[in-house]
């Protein structure tokens, strides 16, 4: 009877070939393993479960991609988080981390094992996602990628399926690697490994350490991402920027707003005549980066040893940091108004008084062709005003309080993951095994952000900025009136801040200077001392900007208790096996914040200047990220689980599992599975499963809160990100059926898979609220009374609703549409002799039928109509980029000590679904011009060439050409004019590597 395999790995001969290793302690007739998939030893090749292996062979193969390559290689996963996609708010905060995404499910819902043990979630974001970055990639053996839902074997979050990273133990003397990769306009990336593996006494050891350091690459060091606003108006350019937009004339004439006179000069773009508003659009894209420079560290070890006769302990530890960085925009737009607490401030605007110098040069400059109204000494008789959503305090001069070439903000990330099991087995009976186990894991992240404290801002417009004001506190200008606060302002310690362009210098990016430029001509000779007007200072800036932090901890507890073994009932193909147990795990989730985005410090935008302020919402002192309460919750969950295996015959294996969880007040579950695999000749079979699967709501989901950003209207808004302490679990019904072919040299397979899928959690779509209040015209549903609910999760600048002016939006965690999506994965080698030559030749790949979304309904509005989201980008909705076709396809060859491996990668193309909101007319800054490219995003073909030569006995060189033709990512109408969850930036790259075994 010939067994069948499913797995990328290379021929034996080709591993022989191109890989050198330590010298190995192989149990050859070690067949009956634990597998992915399954609770019982059995062989891995007879399982019925879609399971596919790749080797740490493989892996050499391909060059040694990083873990965030493998994971948007893989063919069944779409939507994978790693690069720095700031811009979505599904990965921000995540910087350095990576994710496996199974079938586009979203990446919580593909459970992440070391070893079959569970991994602690990361924090930072509101995904509850495994980082694959802090893997011990060092001491991997093998990764199996089970491509079905698996809770009946493993419990919640195995939704979209499991990917078990398995370590070795086997491993006699060390190993050590290195390589470097050469990326054009980086400085690079550098890998070290070195583990060892022995006997120590009766104990079998395995060591690994690992660093890593990726380069940075800034969006300037490609030039697909420097696009005119013609060309794409999404692509990274702000209506809310500096220079800005300001009223110049108070409310003399109702209250409108004129693009900054310096827009232009300083590399904005101003809207064309004709278009229905006037407006200075600016460039934050060259302010950050495409990959954030990277230093990760891990260290794994792990220890088994024989305690007695038939017991065994096992004991495994990891530790995994990564530090990283943020680099974004050199300010944010404040989204809230100032109090009445500042200067000027209570009425919804910030205010520019008519006696600041800043106003009375600009108005000298460019005097009402601007829309000043002035005198006739053209002096300003009303102040200038400004929408919260319409300027920031800098932009396109950079931030002085960042030392760096393009003077943009720069922020630490910090992650660290830990890891601890235990596991103890011991031989109840010749035939069945009890092991108890007990895991503890935890990933903390520390990361900073920036922001300005909206009153602090608005008292420097109006002079009584910096630290050592005297006048800065409401209770100091009490009384006062216009005259006497002008004969102040600036005086005993107070500042002023200049919000126009004449404040700034010269373009950070490019260096051109700026004629208009306030310190280089004073026509009316005003004080060029900085912080008396015209001149910024740092320190005003200081004053307002402050740079805050957040410290984010998750924790998982895992005990099990299961017997597994044969049963002495005998079927015509064998002995049943079984395996019961039982589980207890504990999620914990933590979130602490500094003051300055603590709302239990600052619960308001006054409270900075008088503690006694009060607001009614409470929004923080901050005007864009907002402000939270530190948070402390947990979860307990209890399960009691089986499985048996039934060897029908010598021809028909079948795997019936089934479990038990109960989520306390979130409800419980029971989910069936089973799966089949039959031969049907010596080497053709078939293999197919059903079964349900569910996923728990995670703690952050049910009492946390987050701010998010999103693009709205034309800038980043923050949204609101809030907890429901009434969700439910998720669930699916699974099924697959698949074909095995091995005969001779081919072997094949292609599997049908289908996901029937209940009330999963997700954050309302942003997109579908957006559209349906606003429409194309932005105020399409604005005060229509059955749209009254949806428009109240909406803030809006002075109370208008509009999409222009919305300052944030507030969004829920629910049990969201039901989802239908189906699909065939296919992959088949053919290993060939050409005389000397050993080659190989292959493909693997996904198609995705249909992945069908109901109806999403935001306050009783139908916000996202049911659509089949295959084939589609899926901006801000409630799933990710799905292209249908995904695959690669290879020929190898092995010759003496040399090998060669050439493979295409493809991914097809796929649609932008948004409408006329982006791709109709633009009446406020293009006349009514519509773009219409991006609308398809075209297919991204890469190839990549990978040399091995074993020069010594152990001694491996390997030199792996990524990206041969230097393919550039295809356009797409997004913040970095490609998208970062499917292509890579990277275009051409080259690595070297050596590994050495003693």
């Amino acid at each position: 009877m010939r067994i069948f395999r499913t797995t990328t790995s290379v021929s034996a001969v080709t591993i022989a070939a191109v890989l050198a290793v330590p010298a190995l302690a192989q149990d050859a007739g070690r067949d009956t393993i634990v597998v992915t998939g399954s609770l019982i030893g059995a062989s891995r090749e007879a399982a019925p479960a879609p399971v596919e292996v790749i080797s740490a062979e493989e892996l050499a193969a391909q060059g040694s991609p990083s873990m965030l390559e493998l994971t948007k290689r893989l063919s069944a996963s779409a939507g994978v988080m790693g690069d720095a996609s700031q811009f979505d708010l599904r990965s921000q905060f995540n910087e350095g981390v990576a994710s496996i995404n199974l079938r586009g499910l979203g990446p919580q819902r593909t459970l992440v094992l070391l070893n079959g043990r569970r991994l602690a979630s990361v924090a930072s974001g509101n995904l509850p996602m495994v980082d694959v970055n802090l893997i011990p990639a060092g001491a991997l053996e093998r990764i199996e990628i089970l491509k079905d839902g698996a809770a009946a074997t493993y419990g919640s979050d195995a939704i979209g399926g499991v990917a078990n990273f398995i370590t070795r133990t086997d491993q006699q003397g060390f190993l050590a690697s290195g390589d470097y990769r050469y990326v054009d306009g980086s400085a690079g990336d550098w890998n070290a490994a070195l583990s060892w593996g022995g006997q120590i006494g009766p104990a079998r050891l395995l060591v690994s350490g690992g660093y890593h350091r990726r380069g940075e690459l800034t969006a300037l060091d490609r030039d697909f991402t420097q696009l005119s606003y013609p060309a794409n108006p999404q692509g990274g350019w702000s209506g809310g920027g500096s220079p800005g937009n300001f009223d110049f004339d108070g409310t003399l004439n109702g209250v409108r707003f004129d693009a900054d006179e310096g827009c232009a000069d300083l590399g904005g773009f101003r809207s064309l005549p004709g278009s229905n508003a006037d407006l200075c659009q600016t460039q934050y894209l060259g302010f950050t980066n495409l990959v954030e420079p990277e230093d990760r560290y891990q260290l794994f070890a792990d220890a088994a040893v024989d305690l007695a006769d038939g017991v065994s302990l096992r004991l495994t530890g990891l530790y995994g940091r990564t530090d990283t960085v943020m680099t974004t925009s050199p300010s944010y737009l404040p989204t809230i108004a100032p109090s009445a607490s500042a200067a000027f401030g209570g009425g919804g605007l910030f205010v520019i008084p008519q006696y600041a110098p800043a106003l009375i040069d600009y108005c000298a400059r460019f005097g009402a062709d601007a829309g000043c109204s002035v005198d006739g000494g053209r002096a300003p008789r009303e102040p200038a005003l400004a929408y919260p959503v319409r300027f920031r305090p800098v932009l396109m001069g950079g931030n002085p309080l960042f030392d760096n070439a393009r003077q943009t903000a720069v922020v630490p990330r910090h992650s660290d993951l830990y890891q601890f099991s235990g596991e103890l087995t011991a031989a109840l009976t010749p035939a069945i095994d009890l092991t108890a186990g007990v895991t503890y894991s935890e990933y903390d992240r520390y990361f900073e952000a920036t922001d300005n404290f909206v009153d602090l801002l608005q008292n420097a417009l109006a002079g009584f900025g910096g630290a050592s004001c005297a006048y800065a506190s409401p209770q100091s200008r009490a009384g006062m009136t216009l005259a006497e606060l002008a004969a102040v302002a600036g005086t005993n310690g107070c500042h002023y801040f200049n919000p126009f362009s004449t404040g700034i210098a010269a373009n950070a990016l490019t260096g051109a200077a700026n004629p208009s430029y306030a310190g280089a001509g004073n026509p009316l000779g005003l004080s060029l001392e900085p912080g008396a007007g015209l001149v910024n200072d740092a320190s005003t800036l200081g004053d307002f900007y402050t740079v805050m932090h957040r410290q984010a901890n998750t924790s998982l507890w895992v005990a099990d208790l299961v017997a597994s073994g044969l049963t002495g009932l005998e079927l015509p193909g064998g002995e049943v096996g079984f395996a019961v147990g039982a589980q207890y795990r504990r999620d914990g989730y933590r979130r602490t914040y500094s003051a300055a985005n603590n709302l239990d410090v600052y619960p308001c935008p006054g409270s900075v200047l008088d503690p006694a302020a009060t607001c009614d919402p409470e929004v923080g002192a901050v005007g864009f990220l907002g402000a939270n309460r530190d948070v402390q919750v947990s979860s307990d969950v209890w399960a009691l689980f089986g499985e048996v295996r039934l060897p029908i015959s010598d021809r028909v294996q079948a795997q019936l599992s089934a479990r038990y969880e109960d989520h306390g007040l979130a409800g419980s579950t029971f989910d069936p599975q089973a799966r089949v695999r039959i031969e049907l000749t010596d080497w053709l079979a078939i293999r197919g499963g059903a079964g349900t699967t569910f996923r728990g709501p995670p703690p952050q989901n049910t009492l946390s809160d987050l701010v998010t950003l999103t693009f709205i209207g034309g800038a980043f808004r923050p949204v609101e990100l809030l907890g429901n302490p009434d969700l439910k679990p998720e669930s699916a019904t699974t099924y697959s059926a698949g074909l095995l072919v091995d005969r001779g040299a081919l072997r094949a397979s292609v599997d049908y898979w289908r996901y029937d899928f209940r009330g999963p959690i997700e954050s309302e779509p942003v997109s579908g609220m957006v559209s349906a209040l606003f429409g194309a015209s932005g105020t399409a549903n604005c005060g229509n009374p059955a749209y009254a609910g949806l428009e109240a999760r909406f803030t809006f600048s002075g109370g208008l609703c509009s999409a222009a002016n919305v300052q944030r939006l507030a969004t829920y965690a629910v049990n969201s549409a039901d989802v239908s999506t189906s699909g065939v994965d296919f992959q088949a080698s053919y290993d060939a002799r050409l005389g000397p030559v050993k080659a190989q030749a292959g493909v693997s790949g996904s198609y995705v039928i249909h992945y069908d979304v109901d109806d999403v309904l935001v306050e009783g509005v139908l916000v996202q109509p049911a659509y089949d989201a295959a084939g589609l980008l899926n901006y801000q909705t409630t799933a990710y980029p799905l292209p249908r076709l995904k695959g690669q396809a290879w020929v190898q060859g092995a010759l003496g000590d040399h090998s060669l491996r050439l493979q295409v990668n493809y991914v097809d193309s796929y649609r932008d679904q948004r409408g006329a909101d982006v791709f109709g007319p633009n009446a406020s800054a293009l006349a009514g011009a519509s773009v219409t490219a991006g609308k398809t995003i075209g297919s991204f073909t890469t190839v990549d060439a990978v040399w091995r030569w074993t020069v010594f006995d152990r001694t491996t060189v390997s030199l792996a050409l990524y990206n041969l033709f230097d393919a550039d990512p295809p356009f797409a109408r997004l913040d970095q004019n490609f998208d970062p969850f499917t292509a890579s930036p990277l275009g051409f790259t080259a690595t070297l590597g050596l590994s050495q075994a003693f």
